[in-house]
């Protein structure tokens, strides 16, 4: 077979270091599978993102933290503190042997394919405050954890308004959320257990907010959360977030079945809106890795497809904890997740005696309509509100761009007509998949990378072709999939033979210099040409 002396086919690779185990996340299914490895005699690596930096965060990556981070967040030595010491298992993995690494996020994984073929083995990208480097790797076990869907409505991209699981990690892991009064949105099994999080740190909650007739978690506990004097306002929605430098309060109203506000509006003061209507599993480096992804209601929507012993569709790679799928008992009970990762490494050592011995638990039938749930808060909430807003903040992009498929504003693009159709005329139009939309109006291509706008994309979707979420195509993930400073891009190791083609790789033109001209070896840091050497036969 011929090769292309141009492509990257038979070039080296520059991996700086090689592991047996690599565990990405540091959560109890993380932590687990990392700490029995290394007893088993495993070289394992285990890299936490967090904690991540304020600038980071500031961009809302990871999580939703809606600005709603202290001045603590700031100080990187007494973060790393409170991580450490708010998770006893991190001491045992550091006694174990595990090589702990914190604040290194991993923004890509490779394994040769369809699409692949010259890769020397599965090959991770990490990346800290410093520097990029890639690590090769005989299995890896994700445990990336779960992050929470947007709801958008009129002043919801005013600080304090943030997600579920940011809020919590703030507040209970470092001790540094600002909003000390807040509005919950939802009644989910994650949602209340926030709900009990949150006031076990001290933070007032000062109602809990629910669009359906009825809470839809388990019964204890909202029991629990009511005696406690929690205040719960079903068949409501937020109509508007108040305030300008932060958030001073919401309006709240009653709606119908149909999602419509009736009634009059009620105030309620608060400092933050932490918004639980739905958690989804963080498939970000499995999707784009190749993983099998499915739309699985029962494990909080699109999850990645595992065997009985948390294996993926690629044979070295596991998935283990929130990221595998979201449910009740899971949520309620992290030794199932510790369960996950301790099943995952028992079958990579072939233990068939540990593997009996893990916790197991699989999600049985969701306890209410998954999809209905949270189509019902995107029609309340986005459909009819009751002024526009951004769903997409990052890129400024509305539901009536969105669902009118627009081009961004930069362009200067005019409709051949005025259309001043309201959000309800526009469904039932079709829906285009969303990756489609974000190619066309760029909702979900800002720095957060659509962590705040992706299921509000797909939701809004769904309503306009009036099909259930499972009917609308998961949005497709790429690499880099967290974002990669190109201080610390650029600096990645490459070995000579890739450097002398790189600019061809990357697709600078270079088809209109004579090939005479061009030097042997090219490149635009050394050039002021902007074209590349061609074969002589063009």
């Amino acid at each position: 077979m011929k090769i292309d002396k141009k492509s990257v086919a038979g070039k080296e690779l520059l991996v700086q270091e090689q592991t047996q185990l690599l565990v990405v996340g540091a959560g109890p299914a993380g932590l687990s599978a990392a700490i029995e490895g290394a007893r088993q005699g495993l070289s394992v690596v285990l890299i936490d993102e967090n904690p991540v930096p304020f600038k980071t965060m500031g961009d809302e990556v990871p999580l939703h933290y809606g600005q709603g981070m202290s001045g603590v967040a700031r100080n990187r030595n007494s973060m790393i503190e409170a991580f450490v010491t708010s998770e006893p298992l991190i001491q045992a993995a550091f006694e174990a042997g595990v090589d702990v690494r914190l604040g290194t996020a991993c923004w890509g994984l490779y394994a040769n394919g369809p699409g692949v073929h010259w890769l020397p083995g599965t090959i991770a990208g990490l990346a800290d405050e410093d520097r990029g480097w890639l690590i090769g790797v005989e299995h890896i076990i994700v445990a990336a954890g779960r992050r929470d869907m947007g709801l958008g409505f009129p002043g919801w991209e005013t600080p304090g308004v943030m997600g579920a699981t940011a809020a919590v990690t703030l507040a209970t892991r470092f001790g540094a959320l600002t909003p000390r009064r807040v509005v919950i949105l939802g009644t989910s099994a994650e949602a209340l257990s926030a709900v009990a999080a949150l006031r076990s740190a001290g933070i007032e909650i000062a109602a809990i907010v629910e669009q359906a007739t009825e809470p839809v978690g388990p019964a204890p506990l909202v029991t629990e959360l009511r005696a406690a004097g929690c205040e719960f306002l079903t068949g409501h929605v937020v109509r508007e977030a108040l305030g300008r430098g932060s958030v001073e309060g919401v309006l709240i109203a009653a709606v119908d079945t149909a999602g419509r506000a009736i009634g009059e509006e009620r105030r309620i003061d608060c400092e933050g809106v932490i918004l639980a209507v739905g958690t989804t599993p963080v498939v970000d480096l499995l999707a784009a890795l190749g993983c099998r992804i499915a739309f699985q209601p029962e494990r909080g929507g699109y999850a990645p497809v595992v065997d009985a012993v948390q294996r993926t569709s690629v044979k070295n790679v596991f998935a283990v904890g929130d990221c595998a799928g979201i449910w009740p008992a899971k949520s309620l009970d992290r030794s199932l997740a510790a369960g996950e990762g301790l099943r995952a490494v028992a079958t990579i050592l072939g233990d068939l005696k540990n593997l009996e011995s893990a916790a197991v638990s699989e999600p049985g039938e969701p306890p209410y309509d998954f999809s209905a749930y949270r189509l019902a808060w995107v029609r309340a909430s986005v459909i009819e509100a009751r002024g526009r807003f951004h769903v997409c903040q990052c890129e400024e992009v509305t539901a009536h761009e969105i669902l009118e498929v627009r081009p961004p504003r930069y362009l200067g693009w005019q409709a051949d007509r005025r259309n001043e159709r309201s959000l309800s005329a526009l469904l039932g139009e079709g829906p285009p998949n969303p990756d489609q939309v974000k190619r066309l109006t760029r909702a979900g291509m800002g720095p957060c990378q659509g962590r705040r706008c992706r299921e509000q994309v797909a939701a809004l979707l769904a309503l306009q072709a009036r099909v259930p979420l499972a009917a609308i195509p998961l949005a497709g993930y790429r690499a880099p999939v967290r974002p990669l400073p190109l201080a610390i891009a650029s600096k990645l190791p490459e070995s000579a033979d890739q450097a002398r083609e790189w600019d061809l790789w990357f697709g600078i033109p270079s088809q209109w210099q004579p090939p005479c001209e061009t030097p042997e070896f090219y490149t635009v840091a050394t050039s002021e040409a902007t074209v590349v050497e061609r074969d002589g036969n063009d």
